[in-house]
């Protein structure tokens, strides 16, 4: 399973702390049925409980930019907290008192940055073709590597990002064709078998 990277536009804020109490970075990574652009061919969703099995197994960090060297906060650490609910996966980050950490939430509370992104590995997926434009469900995701405030979507933007989605739907019309011909194949054989049957 390959990593992959998703860039969503969702709400999320410096959440001032009360008296004797942390300032912390909250929102959501991930809204669930809330189907992305069509830019690289087809519409992607994620269902609800999504994340259930990555919540369980994933020491996730949260990350400005997907850096590893810009870290916020890590699951077992205790400063960042995941949960899903109705609307997605929301998030809450303790971030630590350092320059990178307070710039980010000036530009936060400026607007300058109001994107999530979140990379993960996909265990079960679904396709639909029924319409003009294919369909694909997230199910169930497997590792959940981090969450992340970003600048801007570069997934949409640079060669790596355009490579990640484009071989998930390569792949996707690959596997359709291999089961069209399987099933041409099935019914090569049973109009044999019928012909057959006819002159016998």
């Amino acid at each position: 399973m390959d990593k992959e990277i998703r860039v969503m536009k969702t709400n999320f804020e410096v959440k001032n702390g009360e008296e004797n109490e942390k300032t912390k970075v909250v929102g959501y990574a991930a809204l669930f049925d809330d189907p992305a652009d069509e830019n690289m061919g087809f519409i992607e969703k994620i269902s609800p409980g999504a994340f259930d099995k990555a919540l369980k197994k994933s020491d996730t960090r949260a990350l400005i930019n997907h850096n590893p060297e810009k870290i916020l906060g890590r699951v077992k650490s205790g400063t960042l907290k995941l949960k899903e609910d109705s609307k997605g996966l929301y998030y809450e980050v303790d971030p630590p008192e350092t320059t990178y950490a307070q710039d980010l939430m000036k530009s936060m509370d400026r607007g300058d940055i109001d994107q999530s992104s979140f990379g993960f590995t996909v265990s079960v997926e679904k396709w639909d073709d029924s319409g003009d434009v294919p369909v694909r469900t997230i199910v169930e995701v497997d590792e959940l590597f981090d969450v992340s405030p970003v600048t801007y979507p570069w997934y949409e933007n640079t060669e790596s990002g355009l490579k990640n989605r484009e071989k998930v739907f390569e792949e996707h019309k690959a596997n359709y064709k291999e089961k069209e011909v399987k099933n041409n194949e099935v019914l090569n054989k049973i109009v044999k078998m019928e012909i057959k049957h006819k002159i016998d």
